[in-house]
C-alpha cells in the first residue's frame, strides 16, 4: 500500500474547501455591498424620527427616535404632499409607459425598417446622449412658455415621453429578438408594419419594454432639476418640490426634510416590492441576448 495514500487529503474534500472558501468571501463581499446599500436608506429613516440636534450630535445615534409619526404629520401639514404624491405618479407613469411603447416603436424602426438616412439619424440619437441634459433647459422652457404650458403637468411630461437611453436601448433588443425571415412570412401573410409591431415585435421584446418604464418611471419620481424650473403653484409640485418646500431659506429642519424623502422613498420601495424579481429578469434576458 502506497503510505502517502493515507495521509493526502482526497480531490473532492480539496474542491469542497476551495469552494467554501470562495463561497465564504463572496457572501462576505455581497453582505459589505448590502450594507453600504441599505445603510443610507436607514439613516435617513432614524433623522426621520429625531430632530437636527440628534442628528449632528457626535458620536452619531443609530437607533430610530420616536418622533416619526409627528414629523410626518407635520410634512402633510406644511406642504401639500398628498397632491405631490399624486402628481408625481402621474406623471411618473405617464412617461414610463410612454417610453415603453414609443421608444420600442422608435426601436423596431431603426432596427427593422428601411428608409433613407435611418443610420444617420441613429447616429445623431446616439450622440444626444453624450449632451448633458441641462443644456437643453433654456430651449425647452422657451418651448413650453410659447406653448402655453408653463406650471402644467404636461409640461413635466411631454419632454419625458422619449429618451435616446430608451431608443438605442430598443433597437438593441428588438434588432437581436426578430428575425427578419418572421417579417417576411407575416407580410406574405398581409400583415400590415403596425400588426407586425403590435403582434409580433413588441410581445417579444416586452420584459425588455418594461425594464425601460420602469426606469423612466424611477427618473421621472426622482427627478428635481426640470420640475423645479417649470412648475410655480404648489398644487402641481411633485413629490421632490415638495420635499424642497419643506427646507427655509436660512435653517433646515433635518427631521422635517428627511421624513419628507423618507414619505416619498416608500412609493418606490413598495413598487420594487412588486415588480423586483421581474425586472431582473429583464436585465438578465437583456444581458444574455446582447
Amino acid at each position: 500500500m502506497n503510505p502517502q495514500s493515507t495521509t493526502a487529503t482526497p480531490a473532492p474534500h480539496r474542491r469542497r474547501r476551495t469552494l467554501n472558501r470562495v463561497s465564504f468571501v463572496v457572501y462576505a463581499l455581497l453582505s459589505v455591498m448590502v450594507f453600504v446599500s441599505v445603510f443610507p436608506l436607514y439613516w435617513m429613516f432614524v433623522v426621520a424620527t429625531t430632530d437636527s440636534a440628534t442628528a449632528t450630535s457626535l458620536p452619531p445615534h443609530i437607533v430610530p427616535g420616536e418622533n416619526f409619526l409627528y414629523l410626518a404629520r407635520l410634512v402633510f401639514d406644511t406642504v401639500p404632499f398628498v397632491q405631490a404624491l399624486i402628481n408625481s405618479l402621474v406623471v411618473a407613469t405617464t412617461i414610463g409607459v410612454g417610453q415603453a411603447v414609443l421608444c420600442a416603436l422608435a426601436g423596431f424602426a431603426f432596427a427593422k425598417l428601411s428608409f433613407p438616412g435611418r443610420n444617420t439619424l441613429f447616429l445623431i440619437v446616439v450622440l444626444t446622449m453624450t449632451v448633458p441634459a441641462q443644456l437643453a433647459v433654456i430651449p425647452q422652457y422657451l418651448i413650453m412658455s410659447n406653448l402655453g404650458w408653463v406650471d402644467t403637468l404636461q409640461a413635466v411630461i411631454v419632454p419625458g415621453l422619449v429618451s435616446a437611453f430608451g431608443i438605442f436601448w430598443m433597437r438593441q433588443h428588438i434588432g437581436s429578438a426578430i428575425d427578419d425571415e418572421l417579417m417576411h412570412a407575416a407580410r406574405v401573410d398581409g400583415a400590415t408594419t403596425g400588426q407586425i409591431f403590435w403582434r409580433i415585435a413588441f410581445p417579444l421584446v416586452r420584459p425588455a419594454a418594461f425594464v425601460l418604464g420602469l426606469f423612466g418611471f424611477v427618473s421621472a419620481w426622482n427627478d428635481f432639476l426640470w420640475p423645479f424650473i417649470v412648475l410655480k403653484s404648489p398644487e402641481r409640485y411633485t413629490v421632490q418640490i415638495a420635499i424642497k418646500a419643506l427646507q427655509n431659506n436660512r435653517d433646515i429642519d433635518l427631521g422635517l426634510a428627511m421624513s419628507g424623502s423618507f414619505l416619498a422613498t416608500l412609493p418606490l420601495l413598495v413598487l420594487f416590492v412588486f415588480v423586483g424579481r421581474r425586472l431582473v429578469q429583464g436585465i438578465m434576458e437583456g444581458a444574455f441576448k446582447g
